[in-house]
C-alpha cells in the first residue's frame, strides 16, 4: 500500500499526471485527511494586468480546483477518477503582486457518487483570504484507470 500522504509522491503525480498544474508550477505544501494545502509561486507571466502584476483569476481558479480535487483523495485515502461538477468561487480581493498564493481545501462530505469540498485561497494569512470556494465532484467519473494507477502509484 502506498502512503497517499507522501508529499513527494503527490508532487510527482502533479508534475507528471496533471499537465496544466505542472505547467503553472503548483506545489504541495501539506496533505492529510483533514485537508490539503497547495501553493503557486508568483510568476509575472500569469499577471492578468501587466501594469500592476495582479494574477489572473483563471490561474487562481486552476490552483483552487486542483487543490480541491486532491482533498478528495486525502479524505478517501485512495485515488479514483473524479470530475468537477460544480465550482463556485467568490473573489474577495485581488492577489498581491509578487506574493505566492496558497489554497487550503477540505473534502467535508462524500456520498457514493459525490464529494463536497470547500477551500480558501490566501497569501500568508488564512484569515485574510483572496477567494472562497465550494465545489462538488463526481466520484468514479470514468471507467479509465485513476491518475495514480496511470502513473504506477498503487494502493
Amino acid at each position: 500500500m502506498t502512503d497517499i500522504f507522501d508529499i513527494n509522491q503527490i508532487q510527482t503525480i502533479i508534475d507528471k499526471g496533471i499537465p496544466h498544474s505542472a505547467e503553472i508550477g503548483i506545489k504541495v505544501a501539506e496533505m492529510s485527511p483533514d485537508g490539503v494545502t497547495f501553493y503557486l509561486p508568483y510568476q509575472k507571466r500569469f499577471a492578468g494586468n501587466p501594469v500592476n502584476g495582479v494574477l489572473h483569476g483563471g490561474i487562481i481558479t486552476t490552483l483552487i480546483d486542483s487543490t480541491m480535487g486532491m482533498s478528495i483523495y486525502a479524505r478517501l485515502e485512495k485515488y479514483l477518477p473524479i470530475a468537477t461538477l460544480d465550482l463556485r468561487i467568490d473573489y474577495l480581493k485581488p492577489a498581491t503582486p509578487g506574493e505566492d498564493v496558497y489554497t487550503r481545501a477540505v473534502c467535508y462530505k462524500t456520498t457514493r457518487q459525490i464529494a463536497f469540498v470547500r477551500a480558501i485561497a490566501y497569501h500568508s494569512d488564512r484569515h485574510d483570504p483572496i477567494a472562497n470556494a465550494v465545489a462538488t465532484f463526481m466520484l468514479k467519473s470514468t471507467d479509465t484507470p485513476s491518475l495514480g494507477e496511470r502513473l504506477g502509484v498503487t494502493q
